[in-house]
């Protein structure tokens, strides 16, 4: 994820048109004091042939990950294939990570849900199991209600009871639904929503958040590699703090998650099955992403 951040000189301002303002409480200090700036890999869940989250493969897995400089990891994001998982395994999976992490690296975790009220359970689950933060996807079940009023409704309420800071996430390639531009201002307001990662892809609207956030410390985290350097360029730009995405496009936007698993598997990391419904690659997929890896030079 790519962190563009915004500083704000204010604890709080007041909403545009309504003028209401969010009470900073101490709970709610923590989202100003989290920085998220720095490499945050998001990691695969790995199964075993019957389709059991292999807790062992994991481990061993966030043992590589701890050689390497990250300044922390996301746990549940869309690679994590969390919609696939039970609420229990996705709070398990948080706890096995967070017993596993060194050296105050931080632990993202997904916490979205289709409904106001479950979020808010699982939030609160996730924190209580180590998370620093939550990433929070848009619900999109009923994606032709979920307007603006909606998703503000939504997350607003999810900030003003979570324990710990909240990052939207908008990802309309999997959910259909762009979290709108004029919500994302209105919800970098709330002193417990520490900033949005966007993996839509439009650095035009990337721009436009940064730029609209500017007087917030408000923190916009891109979430491909396939617009690293535009994201990085519109930090500069907004004289603001940036960091390192953490995926390659050629992987999880051309095949998906099960290309992700088979690419883990040839740099020496468990990837391991998928869960059902999600199939693992073709042979013909698994030739040609072979040969994008090698063209590129990675293999």
């Amino acid at each position: 994820m790519q962190c563009v951040r915004a500083w704000r000189s204010l604890n709080y301002l007041c909403r545009v048109g309504h003028h209401r303002a969010w009470k900073r409480t101490q709970s709610h200090t923590a989202a100003a004091r989290l920085d998220l700036s720095g490499i945050y890999p998001p990691i695969a869940t790995p199964f075993t042939a019957k389709e059991d989250v292999d807790y062992q493969k994991l481990e061993e897995n966030l043992q590589k990950y701890a050689k390497i400089p990250f300044k922390g990891l996301v746990v549940q994001g869309s690679n994590g294939e969390y919609p696939y998982l039970t609420v229990e395994e996705r709070v398990e999976v948080v706890r096995t990570v967070k017993q596993s992490l060194l050296g105050g690296r931080l632990l993202i975790a997904g916490s979205g849900c289709e409904s106001t009220r479950a979020t808010i359970q699982l939030t609160q689950k996730m924190a209580a199991a180590g998370a620093d933060a939550v990433l929070v996807v848009t619900p999109c079940f009923y994606k032709g209600k979920m307007d603006s009023r909606a998703l503000i409704h939504h997350f607003t309420k999810l900030a003003d009871s979570s324990p710990v800071p909240v990052v939207l996430y908008s990802v309309p390639a999997n959910t259909g639904l762009e979290l709108p531009l004029d919500a994302v201002v209105e919800l970098s307001q709330h002193p417990n929503i520490l900033g949005v990662k966007d993996s839509g892809g439009d650095i035009t609207r990337i721009g436009l958040i940064v730029h609209k956030t500017k007087a917030q410390d408000f923190q916009v985290l891109a979430g491909s590699a396939g617009f690293l350097m535009a994201a990085y360029c519109v930090g500069k730009k907004s004289n603001t703090r940036t960091a390192v995405p953490h995926r390659d496009a050629l992987v999880t936007r051309k095949l998906g998650v099960p290309a992700l698993k088979q690419a883990m598997e040839w740099f020496g990391f468990h990837g391991g099955s998928c869960r059902s419904p999600l199939q693992p690659l073709t042979e013909a997929e698994s030739q040609q992403l072979r040969r994008d890896f090698s063209s590129n030079g990675w293999l």
